[in-house]
């Protein structure tokens, strides 16, 4: 696809077929993340990858009861508890691939690099027919000391994008974009 072809059918993905998605084809994508533009070109970031429908609805499942148990305690609105508490609902929606996007510091410009190298991931899962989603309710789960220990990951470094991949059942429309709000300065 052509660059804004990529921009613009770009959509969260929530709906996966059983495909699922192999190691090269995860490198590849964090290829592509890695090449974002970073403050001072520190590169702050680092992936954890986790593949497998099975392990990632074990951890769906915990991070959910975690949310539940502990909504007063996050930034989340109270209204989305009715969302969790629906059991239907599946945090990382049956996805076949977890990519979480780390920030190697709390230094300056760290997390909004890693969100420039999520966003790369994201366009470059488009380009290859791939969907992907944001999992933000994730996030506070996945940062807990306790969990980055189990998934032997560094006590320091901080989750800033749970982003799930999976080859869509469909691509959904486009929900459409509202004008830009534009301040031309003097």
């Amino acid at each position: 696809m052509e660059l804004m072809d990529v921009i613009r059918n770009r959509r969260a993905v929530r709906d996966f077929t059983d495909a699922g998605i192999d190691r090269a084809t995860i490198e590849h994508l964090i290829g592509a993340a890695i090449l974002a533009p970073s403050a001072m070109n520190l590169q702050p970031w680092a992936f954890a990858v986790l593949l497998g429908r099975e392990r990632i609805e074990g951890y769906a499942k915990r991070a959910k009861e975690w949310l539940l148990a502990s909504l007063s305690q996050t930034s989340y609105d109270p209204s989305i508890r009715h969302m969790l508490e629906d059991p239907q609902f599946a945090l990382f929606h049956h996805a076949p691939a977890l990519v979480i996007v780390l920030a190697k510091s709390s230094g300056t410009q760290a997390a909004e690099d890693c969100c420039l190298a999520a966003e790369n991931l994201m366009l470059a899962a488009r380009n290859e027919d791939l969907g992907s989603c944001w999992i933000g309710f994730a996030r506070p789960w996945l940062d807990l000391a306790a969990t980055k220990t189990e998934l032997n990951l560094p006590e320091h470094y901080h989750v800033v994008a749970p982003i799930i991949l999976g080859h869509p059942k469909v691509w959904p429309d486009s929900h459409g974009r509202k004008p830009a709000e534009i301040y031309w300065l003097r």
